[in-house]
């Protein structure tokens, strides 16, 4: 009996030191979400730098403190403007991602505290490399893509945030530009530039990289892949993961040039006889690109190596004219599909769309067809280049020297050129100082 007392006083201490250590710890965060709105901006900054440094809890927080306005503007229905503006700006800010509300990710801005939350949770990472910043309106136009079409889908955006551990960072400045009609009318936008997502293993491994702009469908299936591929170089020493990836990749790029060749041949155009002479012995010999002379030197190996991978690459790019890529784009217009989480953003930016259903049809399957050509582009001759630096050797380990090669070889917008190829001191435009003006 007294043992049977002894245990239900113990049962009721501890459960007084739940509440107790429970209840202020809810009062706290509740205080937390509601001066994140504060219309008081040194109060609303603390309070979101405070949830910001909570890491995901801090935005779920706020998630769920606010669940029913951004329910409503998810779902396209009227808010209180005034109030949604902080509400979306404390959002954009814990998250570091604009207009978070329609996806609800958390993106780390510290390379060191992704790693770590990657190695905590045993996902890989996600890195986006972009120009501007994630969380700005005018970021490159490929981010705003992504924000739009990936990010807000809502298949993406669950898969994301159950599979990788998110992180940016911003590469340069977004080219931006006023263009001023005279009559009071003006254009802004951002121009060139390009982002990319490199997947990683927990510690930095260097895994994958995905140029430019994919449809969802696409982009989910290039991740699993990736992300699987992460998995297996798992508690593997050096030499093992680099086989395994150089495996992988090599795999990739048969695969790239084998979708292409029927794309092509659907699209009614000529494959070219080499690569199909190619792909036959390939079968019998899947290595066959590593063999490389002997007798040369490091450097010419490595370079005929390279194009030997990107051969078939080469030529069918040179096979495939504008006509054929469009063709081959509407072949795959079901990996571009654009689902409601994304249409409930696109008509919440654009007053024009949501007043005219016919306007919006027509936004929508444009992009689609956009994404579509995009994604085959991207992943035909760009992601093709990517995975041969893997085979080659040539993507390094380190993501910041491969994102250099990234930008400077595959985007074309090197470092080196502060004008970004839009400005040159040789070609004469007619206005003083070539119109260069600096503030």
């Amino acid at each position: 009996m007294r043992l049977r007392l002894f245990a239900y006083i113990v049962a009721l201490l501890c459960l007084s030191l739940t509440f107790a250590t429970s209840a202020p710890a809810s009062e706290r965060t509740d205080a937390l979400a509601r001066l994140a709105v504060s219309e008081n901006r040194s109060e609303a900054a603390s309070a979101i730098t405070e949830l910001r440094e909570m890491g995901p809890e801090g935005l779920r927080i706020l998630f769920d403190a606010y669940a029913d306005e951004i329910s409503r503007a998810r779902a396209g229905l009227t808010v209180n403007e005034e109030a949604w503006q902080r509400l979306s700006a404390a959002l954009d800010s814990v998250s570091q991602q604009r207009n978070s509300y329609a996806s609800g990710l958390y993106w780390y801005t510290d390379f060191e505290k992704a790693k770590a939350a990657a190695k905590q949770s045993g996902k890989p990472i996600l890195s986006l490399r972009l120009l501007g910043n994630l969380n700005d309106e005018f970021s490159c136009a490929n981010s705003r893509f992504f924000r739009t079409v990936l990010y807000s889908n809502l298949d993406v955006s669950k898969y994301l945030r159950e599979h990788f551990i998110l992180h940016w960072k911003s590469v340069r400045p977004a080219p931006r530009v006023t263009i001023d009609f005279g009559d009071g009318r003006k254009l802004e936008r951002t121009i060139t530039g390009n982002s990319i997502h490199y997947v990683l293993y927990a510690d930095g491994l260097l895994v994958d990289g995905l140029p430019g702009l994919y449809g969802p469908t696409a982009f989910m299936q290039e991740l699993a892949q990736s992300e699987a591929v992460s998995r297996q170089v798992a508690g593997k020493n050096a030499t093992d993961r680099q086989t395994i990836l150089r495996a992988y990749h090599n795999a990739r790029i048969q695969a790239i040039t084998n979708d292409w060749v029927s794309d092509v041949a659907k699209a009614g155009g000529r494959v070219p006889e080499d690569v199909l002479d190619r792909i036959e012995k390939r079968k019998a010999n899947p290595n066959a690109i590593f063999i490389a002379p002997v007798a040369i030197t490091k450097m010419v190996t490595e370079v005929n190596i390279l194009k030997a991978i990107t051969a078939d690459a080469t030529a069918l790019e040179a096979a495939t004219d504008l006509t054929a890529w469009n063709k081959i784009a509407d072949f795959h217009n079901a990996d571009s599909r654009i689902d409601k989480g994304s249409i409930a953003l696109i008509t919440r930016q654009n007053q024009s769309v949501r007043d005219d259903a016919g306007l919006l049809a027509r936004t929508v399957q444009n992009l689609e067809h956009y994404m579509a050509l995009d994604t085959v582009r991207n992943e035909y001759m760009l992601h093709t280049k990517l995975h041969a630096w893997f085979v080659a050797g040539q993507a390094g380990t380190d993501v910041d020297s491969l994102n250099e090669k990234v930008y400077a070889e595959l985007f074309q917008t090197p470092r080196t050129d502060p004008w970004l190829g839009l400005y040159s001191p040789d070609i004469y435009t007619g206005l003083d100082n070539g119109g260069v003006s600096k503030n």
